[in-house]
């Protein structure tokens, strides 16, 4: 079964690279696991093409068994946790990388209440969280904005502000009722495509007909908090991520028309899915605990963004 995620995995995203990071294995681990299953088949399962993965025709059914299998055994895992009670499950959850400022809070409320639960935790961007969540990697994902595809079940249960950043010495710093057009100009340091924030940000500005100019991409918030304190450029960014460097005064929150982006967070599951007791359970525990811890964790410089939300 391990040979057969980690194929599937790296069959999916033609990348030994990017299975290894959603794994969370070293290359070489994914490498010797596809190794010892193409030695099991007798085949060769991939092929390169210049820099390009390709799955040969071998490959081609190995995945569409791999899937047939895991999808088989991973039913029989939700079957028996629901059998053994919340309390001897598996929680499986995913988030975007904005959530990682109050996740491990919040579950590890849920976890005082049932401490006989497994955690499986992913944090990645959104675009490979809805691939996880599709594909059965999840059974709960924790993200903004709702996707256009069918087939999922989204319930709100905390607010999400997005805010534009500068540093505190900038000259739109302390300007009040900017419009979106002020910024036509600036540098942008943004999230990488596939990021929810990456596509708030290409939206709002298409809308307002400005093409930003692009500083550079990261995947990193931290990254981009620090980037924008030393004056590379602006930034949108979730407001979660930036209390301590707003009390610090390294980084200013511009008043820009339109901003705070008001969005909730969702927590979402496949509509057909059984999920196990431990995701309903959290669910729950989203529903019921998930704004008022949250709202614990703002630092009160930052509390006037989720006031009326």
């Amino acid at each position: 079964m391990r040979q057969l995620r980690v194929f599937a995995a790296a069959a999916a995203r033609l990348s030994f690279a990017r299975a290894a990071r959603e794994l969370q294995l070293t290359p070489p681990a994914v490498s010797l696991q596809i190794a010892e299953l193409e030695r099991h088949a007798g085949s060769r399962l991939f092929d390169r093409l210049g820099k390009r993965l390709c799955l040969t025709r071998a490959g081609e059914a190995m995945l569409r068994a791999s899937r047939d299998i895991i999808e088989k055994v991973r039913l029989l895992e939700d079957e028996l946790s629901a059998m053994s009670g919340m309390d001897g499950g598996v929680l499986n959850v995913g988030v975007i990388s904005a959530g990682d400022y109050f996740i491990a809070t919040l579950l590890a409320e849920f976890c005082k209440r049932h401490e006989g639960v497994r955690l499986s935790l992913s944090v990645c961007n959104r675009e490979e969280l809805l691939r996880l969540l599709n594909g059965n990697g999840v059974d709960l994902a924790i993200m903004s904005q709702p996707p256009r595809t069918a087939g999922l079940t989204a319930r709100p249960f905390a607010a999400h502000p997005l805010v534009i950043v500068a540093s505190t010495d900038h000259p739109l710093a302390g300007k009040r009722r900017l419009p979106l057009s002020a910024l036509a100009q600036e540098r942008f340091i943004a999230r990488e495509p596939g990021s929810q924030t990456r596509q708030a940000m290409n939206e709002t500005l298409r809308r307002a007909r400005i093409k930003p100019v692009i500083a550079f991409e990261t995947s990193s918030n931290e990254t981009i908090k620090q980037a924008a304190a030393s004056g590379f450029g602006i930034a949108l960014i979730s407001a979660h991520a930036i209390g301590y460097e707003v009390k610090a005064e390294r980084l200013a929150v511009l008043d820009v028309e339109g901003f705070p982006m008001r969005a909730p967070w969702l927590c979402l599951h496949r509509s057909g899915k059984v999920l196990p007791a431990a995701a309903r359970g959290f669910a729950q525990h989203l529903q019921r605990r998930g704004a008022s811890t949250i709202r614990k964790l703002v630092p009160p410089c930052m509390r006037e963004y989720w006031a009326d939300l």
